[in-house]
């Protein structure tokens, strides 16, 4: 039988490759001095560095250079000045693509990702043209669980709502400004998280199969492989082949 195979699990696997390049350790870098640089080097008042944090260390990066992206952020070291932009375009068969970008030189990455566009059959577009399509939401992921019970604490702690995911648990969703404080709260009855994100979701899906599929793939890894892209996120559902 035919399914939907989520781009999140193709940006796993994706995910898997970056790191044996060392490309995951330089994405973190940059995230955590960013926010440093945007909410302070204190985590206990800046929840995003928190949370750049968090990854990181699941990254298994050292405490070391954590610490020097920290202080590189709040000008306590010298470094690259980075700045966050976001690129909004189509790909094959209409597919809406989101490029979350870092970089130090606006036009060397603004020709990257508008080559990676042009290469791969899509069309870079104006600011507001595609980001209507998504909401951000904050996403606590709960490997097992009593549903039940996790909705009464989620709910009791500000989250919006629960939603099962098969084959990985349950996830609480939050408004991404009150993610860190349901997490405290749940956390204080006894439900701690497998992982605590920020995302970006499609409001709705392209479903695309066949070569359409396969075009738009590619576009995303390219994409992706990318050294100035931090995340790409796109509204594309692809449909697996029957076995």
């Amino acid at each position: 039988m035919a399914g939907h195979s989520k781009w999140a699990n193709i940006r796993f696997r994706k995910g898997v490759q970056d790191a044996k390049r060392g490309k995951i350790f330089t994405k973190a870098i940059r995230e955590i001095t960013i926010a440093a640089r945007v909410g302070g080097g204190d985590v206990s008042h800046n929840p995003r560095l928190r949370l750049a944090i968090d990854r990181a260390l699941g990254q298994n990066m050292p405490k070391d250079n954590i610490e020097r992206a920290i202080k590189r952020g709040t000008g306590e070291l010298e470094g690259a000045h980075y700045e966050e932009i976001q690129y909004e375009g189509y790909g094959p068969a209409g597919a809406a693509v989101l490029v979350a970008c870092t970089t130090d030189n606006r036009n060397r990455t603004a020709g990257e990702v508008r080559h990676a566009f042009s290469k791969h059959g899509g069309n870079l577009g104006t600011e507001g043209s595609v980001a209507y399509l998504f909401e951000k939401r904050g996403v606590l992921m709960f490997a097992d669980g009593d549903e039940e019970a996790l909705l009464e604490a989620a709910l009791e702690a500000g989250a919006d709502d629960i939603a099962a995911v098969p084959g990985e648990g349950v996830e609480v969703l939050t408004a991404p400004d009150k993610m860190m404080s349901v997490r405290e709260g749940l956390v204080q009855r006894g439900l701690t998280p497998s992982s605590v994100e920020i995302v970006i979701r499609p409001l709705t899906d392209v479903v695309l199969a066949g070569e359409d599929a396969e075009r738009v793939m590619k576009l995303l890894e390219a994409l992706e492989d990318l050294d100035d892209v931090q995340t790409v996120y796109t509204n594309a559902t692809f449909m697996e082949e029957s076995a």
